[in-house]
């Protein structure tokens, strides 16, 4: 029988308020970091090999869905946890036990109407949901994730509680459970499919439905968890709000946070519908033709993602450290604090969009060699730039929170994806341009919001801050990174080009083969990566500060030698 100390289940031990425990942000952010760094990893090979089992239309039908599907997450579940763990968290601190489990009522019951509601509408509504993204054919795919809400809202609300305890462990767990169930059943549903020779947008909602068992499965592990935390936590005595009054700050605390969170998904969500009305009405394509066009656009968004996955350490360790420097009134600490994020993430992103940018089409040829190589290729390369804008806004958004403005992040969001969509419209609808318009206005989108939050930065920290320091040594070492990737790749091209056995034709052009390009684009990505290494090194680019900010930052330190 386990002490009243702790449960243990499976392999997660979880503390009760019976025995206090020290729970530090850092250790417990650190837990959620890797758990989100691994599902963004098994997310890329979810969806890397699932677009090379689906067709490009069924691809585009798969992501039309989940657009629909991230805009009602965001709805329903978008700021309530953060509200949830901030009200528990404060209740939990006061010793107030009843409290905490009347909240946990409230909460359990307003998610568990939302995820009710969410779920009958994409089941009882798909075709309608599929016209309004100008996209038929992804209505079977909008069924299948129905279920994930249904299971997600309560889901959150679990994650939400064990946040307010301090208790990370739940919640990373859940969230690899959820995205490897997605992996494995996702790409399994779909193979089999695929092998019936089920129609293309079937194949698409067997392999989305991979989200919904895994929506299932994490709940289930959390909900055990929850009964096993709640069965330990002593008696109390404190006489609990009412239930409406826990509702009201509820809805007070989650819809500023929900409303700044939906604006990113209802902009994709309209600029999906856009480009797929315009792709039909305006540039004359069917509606397969379009699916087909927006399924290549989507595999090269897939690799444009993966880069900004990598700043969640980075954004997890910002808003704390920030806001500490500033609640004892240490304001050029702060300061530095800040400069030193941005310097981190210049010298993170700004290679990784090179790379993207250099090698577009050989990556693209190397992952997805059945799609569209010259068209998914081009559109990789503007993305790879576009990418260096996303993570610079993520932190940028941080360090503003950070500094207590709330409401900019969001106005400047506004903004670029107002624009995204007016360029759109524009760009798609001319037949000659069509969907290389979506790549165009992503970059425009981002730039534009990367410029505005960093200039409204330097108005913050206007003496301390210089953005010389911050981007002048990691561009320098970028474009000799991306000149010598460059270089490598077309000198293994021309070698490897003229033997027979790396050679291969594609639409009358002789190019590298399958192995050959691989060879080719591998030898250039590790070439690359290691020439940057020692730019930055060499130019003093990055100091033993910024590793501070990354896990293992003092152990890299040390091998690299910086002090």
């Amino acid at each position: 029988m386990p002490s009243p100390a702790s449960l243990k289940i499976g392999k997660v031990e979880i503390m009760s308020n019976s025995t206090p425990k020290k729970n530090s942000f850092f250790g417990g952010a650190a837990i959620l970091t890797v758990g989100i760094i691994l599902v963004k990893l098994i997310g890329a090979l979810y969806k890397i090999p699932l677009g090379n089992i689906i067709s490009e239309a069924a691809f585009a039908d798969f992501n039309t869905a989940y657009y629909i599907y991230s805009l009602l997450i965001i709805v329903s579940t978008g700021g309530l946890p953060v509200a949830l763990s901030k009200m528990i968290s404060e209740a939990h601190a006061l010793g107030r036990g009843n409290q905490v489990r009347q909240i946990m009522r409230v909460a359990m019951s307003t998610f568990c109407v939302l995820g009710t509601v969410c779920t009958l509408l994409m089941l009882f509504f798909p075709n309608q949901l599929a016209g309004l993204m100008n996209n038929s054919h992804s209505a079977y795919s909008i069924m299948a994730l129905a279920p994930a809400l249904f299971f997600l809202c309560p889901l959150s609300a679990l994650r939400g509680y064990f946040q307010g305890h301090a208790l990370m462990t739940p919640t990373a767990v859940s969230q690899i459970i959820e995205a490897l169930c997605k992996l494995v059943v996702g790409l399994a549903v779909a193979t089999i499919l695929v092998s019936q020779g089920v129609e293309e947008s079937i194949s698409a909602a067997g392999a989305i439905f991979g989200v919904s068992v895994g929506c299932g499965l994490a709940f289930l592990y959390v909900l055990v968890c929850y009964r096993g935390h709640r069965r330990y936590v002593p008696a109390s005595h404190d006489r609990p709000s009412s239930a409406q009054a826990i509702f009201s700050t509820l809805l007070r605390l989650a819809i500023p946070i929900t409303l700044a969170s939906s604006v990113i998904a209802l902009a994709n969500l309209l600029d999906t519908s856009v480009v797929f009305g315009r792709l039909q009405d305006a540039a004359g394509f069917s509606e397969d033709e379009a699916r087909v066009l927006k399924g290549i656009f989507d595999k090269a968004a897939t690799l444009y993602n993966l880069p900004s996955s990598f700043m969640v350490p980075l954004t997890a360790s910002v808003i704390p450290a920030v806001s500490a420097a500033r609640a004892v009134k240490n304001y050029k600490q702060s300061a530095q604090i800040s400069e030193t994020a941005l310097r981190t993430t210049a010298l993170l992103a700004i290679p990784a969009g090179v790379g993207l940018a250099v090698l577009g089409q050989p990556i693209m040829r190397l992952l997805y060699p059945s799609t569209d190589v010259a068209l998914a290729g081009w559109m990789l390369q503007v993305l790879g730039i576009a990418s260096v804008f996303v993570c610079f806004m993520l932190v940028c958004n941080s360090i503003m929170q950070a500094h207590r403005q709330v409401s900019l992040p969001m106005a400047t969001t506004i903004i670029g994806c107002v624009l995204k969509i007016i360029i759109n419209y524009i760009l798609v609808g001319n037949r000659d341009i069509n969907i290389k318009g979506t790549p165009i206005s992503t970059l425009v989108c981002f730039g534009i919001i990367c410029v505005l939050d960093l200039v409204i930065i330097k108005l913050m920290l206007p003496r301390t801050l210089s953005y010389t320091r911050v981007f002048a040594k990691p561009i320098l070492s970028a474009a000799v990174m991306g000149g010598a990737v460059y270089a490598v790749y077309g000198l293994l091209a021309r070698v490897l080009g003229g033997l027979a056995p790396f050679q291969s034709v594609v639409e009358g052009e002789t190019v590298l083969s399958g192995t050959g390009n691989a060879l080719a684009t591998l030898t250039a990505i590790g070439v690359g990566g290691i020439l940057y290494v020692v730019m930055i090194v060499l130019t003093r680019a990055i100091s033993k500060e910024d590793l501070a900010l990354m896990p293992k930052g003092d152990k890299i330190a040390r091998i690299l030698r910086i002090h």
